[in-house]
């Protein structure tokens, strides 16, 4: 089983280096980080007290990686939930915040446990988490991965500005796709007349 180091470096690398997307919500990030996160996290690299975008590209590798450890992972509680969602959890609350945990309690939901859909962690939502993890042990991570990949075609289809980080220019899966599916068993992932299938809609 990975330790939470080696998930975090993989979601480091994954993100890449410095982005100012003007397309994306986030803003200016750095190896995920995002402008509003530092400026939250009040992390004024240049100490000239304010962040901004010049924070976000002295931003190191290893900054951000130890922010995803401690205020991704430890703060929001995912080190309770089985190992098996470790990693999918992970790099889905990178990605998208507290988000990635109401994915799982909609997924709760829809396999008949009552948990509230709040985007937190809390005894409630990780003791279901376990009961269905021990009911369906084998794929209880492919079925988030799964909702994790609908969650970004949703959101695609109703921001067209967003269907670029779903659907590359030539028409393939985008990175919010093969993201998702990173964590997907590969008999689930998308065929390219499923993901075709799935976009049509898309100007």
């Amino acid at each position: 089983m990975q330790t939470v180091r080696e998930i975090a470096s993989e979601i480091v690398a994954r993100e890449g280096g410095f982005v100012n997307d003007e397309d994306d919500p986030g803003g200016a990030t750095n190896f995920g980080v995002t402008i509003h996160t530092m400026r939250t996290l009040g992390i004024d690299l240049d100490r000239d007290g304010v962040v901004t975008v010049s924070d976000v590209r002295a931003l190191t590798r290893l900054q951000a990686i130890e922010i995803f450890e401690r205020h991704y992972f430890e703060k929001p509680l995912i080190a309770l939930l089985p190992p098996a969602l470790h990693a999918t959890v992970f790099d889905m609350y990178v990605n998208a915040g507290s988000n990635a945990i109401k994915i799982l309690q909609r997924l709760l939901c829809d396999m008949g446990h009552q948990v509230t859909v709040d985007g937190a962690l809390g005894p409630q939502s990780i003791a279901a988490t376990q009961v269905a993890f021990e009911t369906a042990a084998h794929h209880l991570a492919d079925a988030y991965g799964i909702a994790r990949r609908n969650y970004y075609f949703r959101i695609a289809d109703r921001r067209s500005a967003s269907r670029k980080y779903a659907r590359t220019r030539r028409g393939g899966k985008g990175g919010w796709i093969k993201r998702a599916e990173e964590f997907i068993s590969a008999r689930y992932h998308l065929t390219e007349q499923q993901f075709q299938q799935r976009v049509a809609s898309w100007v």
